[in-house]
């Protein structure tokens, strides 16, 4: 219990850092409901735990490799500028009340989008390495273990965060809506931007 526990912490200390991710999770809540953000949740928690228990394996000794390490970087940047163009895109539609199916998108291609997206950024592997060297200090237990108290402290706070932007946007005017799309929107398009010149640079 011990070592769950020191897991769920982990995921869920590391996934109250607003990310990419986290914006997605609010743009796709406010445009779809409440099953639409849990299912972008959901993607972001089984990866999280997945590349935790590849980090506690140590996986990420595979990431060294130079060339590696920049065209998985450059591809977590593409997939990332991409969804911030789609979400600038959806945010233009609106505005110009052109808003059709395909700019609110199905709870299960949201699964899979985010799926995708979160695991284009492998590099999560080894910070999730670095957390987990710092974990078995404290505890023995089988990375198993604490892999899957990661994804579910990850998930505990994805899916607090849905409820918290879906409890909201009922009362929320379409322009803040906007908004939120514009600003989900730019700063996916900013953190593919960085992403790609730091995989260029390191």
């Amino acid at each position: 219990m011990e070592a769950l526990a020191i897991g769920f912490g982990l995921g869920f200390l590391v996934a109250l850092q607003l990310g990419p991710m986290s914006l997605f999770l609010i743009r796709s809540t406010l445009a779809g409901g409440l099953a639409c953000g849990v299912a972008v949740g959901a993607g972001i928690a089984l990866v999280d735990a997945a590349y935790a228990a590849l980090g506690a394996l140590g996986t990420a000794a595979v990431l060294e490799a130079s060339a590696l390490r920049l065209a998985l970087g450059l591809l977590g940047a593409a997939v990332l500028v991409w969804l911030g163009g789609r979400t600038l895109l959806s945010a233009a539609h609106v505005r110009a009340g052109l808003e059709g199916p395909a700019d609110v998108a199905s709870p299960r291609r949201l699964l899979l989008t985010s799926l995708g997206a979160t695991a284009s950024n492998p590099l999560t592997i080894v910070s999730w390495a670095t957390v987990f060297a710092a974990a078995s200090v404290a505890t023995d237990a089988a990375p198993a273990v604490l892999a899957l108290g990661v994804g579910l402290g990850s998930a505990t706070w994805v899916l607090a965060l849905a409820l918290l932007v879906a409890a909201t946007r009922r009362r929320l005017p379409s322009a803040a809506v906007r908004a939120a799309d514009v600003l989900a929107g730019g700063g996916l398009v900013g953190y593919g931007v960085v992403l790609g010149v730091r995989a260029v640079e390191a």
